[in-house]
């Protein structure tokens, strides 16, 4: 049975706020870090893909928390599959999961997207200065558009043609992870 109550508070809403400020700082700090760090191009485009990566996973789960059906679960509960309760979690909580991962988490995924687009670009233009820096720009901020809209289309299909399937995954990684950290985001 599908909960359409919204779980989320006034709290709620500031506390995403306050994390997404935090985690936008955070992923920004990496990916200068790692700007700086690799000083390649190469390596710098292979983290972008990464960045766009992670923006285009947290929508496909985000649209599939709030696609899924709760039911399938409760039977794979009460045989006590690893990963049946965390799904059941995330499907209770369908619109705080689904803020967080298609707002928060992916949002932030392409600000800083961007952000490396545009750090990528001045590599680049150290490297081979006679190249125009507007038609490079254009082309990269082209490409990371094209990825990350395609991406996010492509995961929509999977997210509403499969959402417990989904679920069913992200359930039993966070069951795999709080096994090996001792950490529980759900009761049992």
């Amino acid at each position: 049975m599908k909960n359409n109550k919204s779980t989320v508070s006034g709290k709620f809403v500031i506390f995403v706020g306050f994390i997404s400020f935090i985690i936008a700082a955070l992923f920004f700090l990496l990916s200068e870090f790692f700007a700086r760090a690799l000083n390649s191009p190469i390596l710098s485009f292979i983290f972008l893909i990464m960045i766009i990566f992670v923006g285009i996973t947290s929508d496909l789960v985000g649209t599939s928390v709030a696609a899924a059906d709760e039911k399938p679960f409760h039977a794979k509960a009460s045989k006590r599959i690893k990963g049946a309760h965390e799904s059941v979690f995330l499907i209770r909580n369908a619109d705080r999961v689904a803020n967080i991962a298609n707002d928060v988490v992916g949002d932030i995924a392409g600000t800083v997207s961007g952000a490396l687009g545009i750090a990528l670009v001045l590599q680049i233009i150290q490297m081979w200065e006679e190249l125009n820096l507007s038609t490079l720009n254009m082309l990269i901020t082209a490409f990371i558009a094209a990825l990350t809209v395609g991406g996010k289309a492509f995961g929509k299909k999977i997210a509403l043609s499969r959402p417990n399937d989904v679920i069913f995954f992200v359930g039993r990684l966070i069951a795999t992870v709080s096994g090996i950290t001792g950490i529980r985001v759900v009761k049992k």
